[in-house]
């Protein structure tokens, strides 16, 4: 399929109404065409891997072409530069969710970045460390206790920061770590309540909502 065969779809596909309800959550509707997740994933589907086509769309500019962007890059292509510049573009919510979990957690990159852009400063940056983080500690069935529990540094010295989408990450973040097995649940347990002593209302605010699902999970 190509590039302008693909914008047609998406424009015939477009919703206003969903635009608005869109903006109620944080989603700029300027480059909005109001098209839903389950939507893109069957024209993901339809095109196939196609990264040539990819660039283009994130180069669009347009809301849902960027998400549909990371559904139809291939993994293989995805080189370190690549990641840094879309994630850098990111404005939204939903673009910074659905690229980390359609593209980058799949990579060979997604620790590293994971740890890297929980430090930068930009909003949704910061936010696609811990998405990585959290879909890391879902997914990545191989990787050893010791090796997610890395993330815990990361998890308490962002849980501080009061953004909306940061914080909401964070906790995502120390959330899936503690569902992950009985072992890491203790220790997400112990983490959540440290940083429920901390002055500032964004730690408390994660400590708590992450404590009251993980303190109900009774493993085998």
């Amino acid at each position: 399929m190509t590039y302008p065969q693909v914008l047609k779809q998406l424009r015939a596909k477009a919703n206003p109404d969903d635009v608005t309800g869109m903006a109620r959550f944080g989603i700029h509707p300027g480059k909005c065409l109001g098209i839903r997740i389950p939507v893109l994933r069957k024209l993901a589907k339809e095109i196939g891997k196609d990264h040539g086509l990819a660039l283009k769309l994130w180069a669009s500019g347009l809301h849902e072409a960027r998400i549909l962007a990371g559904m139809v890059a291939e993994t293989d292509k995805t080189t370190k530069g690549l990641m840094e510049a879309w994630t850098k573009d990111f404005d939204s919510w939903d673009v910074c969710d659905q690229v980390c979990m359609n593209l980058y957690e799949k990579t060979p990159y997604a620790y590293e970045k994971a740890f890297a852009w929980s430090k930068r400063k930009p909003e949704f940056t910061k936010r696609a460390g811990f998405v990585l983080m959290a879909r890391l500690a879902f997914t990545d069935k191989t990787a050893s206790n010791a090796k997610i529990a890395e993330f815990f540094p990361a998890i308490r010295r962002e849980a501080m920061d009061e953004r909306n989408f940061v914080k909401k990450a964070v906790n995502w973040a120390l959330r899936q770590i503690g569902k992950r097995n009985k072992a890491l649940n203790k220790l997400a347990i112990k983490e959540a309540k440290h940083l429920a002593i901390l002055d500032s209302p964004s730690a408390k605010w994660i400590a708590r909502d992450a404590l009251r699902e993980l303190g109900q999970i009774h493993f085998q």
